[in-house]
């Protein structure tokens, strides 16, 4: 069973991208999160709450032209945990969100929308070229997201 989350706040870093495999896209970046409160009639900060955000395919590289370092966002995708081991061999783990849909945050700011430029399957391809090219393009087949991110 999938944990699906959102999670508002803001890029904490440059978004890290690469490819994998055959050239699979996959961007990462944080996110933190800080809740405000009202304390005897002031606003006061709660605990910062940082988050691992990874994406790929279309969404990565979108995230890599768009999103940048200190920008409000909204990030929707499957909770995980990831876990490792560090150089003197203590156990270590991070929180990520393996994210479906990220966004900026509109009640902190304006953004307008730019729809991406998808490449054309070529006319006289195949039809299996033709079925790859819009899997791609619809992100039907993720590879979850999970290359590289263990070690970090």
């Amino acid at each position: 069973m999938d944990s699906v989350v959102w999670i508002t706040g803001n890029v904490g870093c440059d978004v890290e991208y690469r490819t994998f495999g055959d050239d699979v896209p996959y961007a990462t970046f944080r996110v933190a999160s800080t809740p405000r409160y009202r304390r005897s009639g002031e606003w006061v900060d709660g605990e910062t709450t940082w988050i691992s955000v990874t994406c790929a395919r279309s969404l990565a590289e979108n995230v890599r032209t768009s999103v940048k370092k200190g920008e409000a966002v909204v990030v929707v995708g499957k909770l995980r945990t990831n876990r490792w081991k560090d150089a003197e061999g203590a156990a270590q783990e991070r929180l990520t969100i393996e994210a479906n849909a990220i966004g900026h945050d509109l009640t902190r700011g304006v953004a307008q929308f730019k729809r991406a430029n998808r490449a054309q399957p070529d006319e006289k391809a195949g039809v299996a070229e033709m079925v790859r090219a819009t899997e791609t393009q619809s992100g039907d087949k993720h590879d979850g997201g999970t290359g590289g991110e263990a070690a970090a």
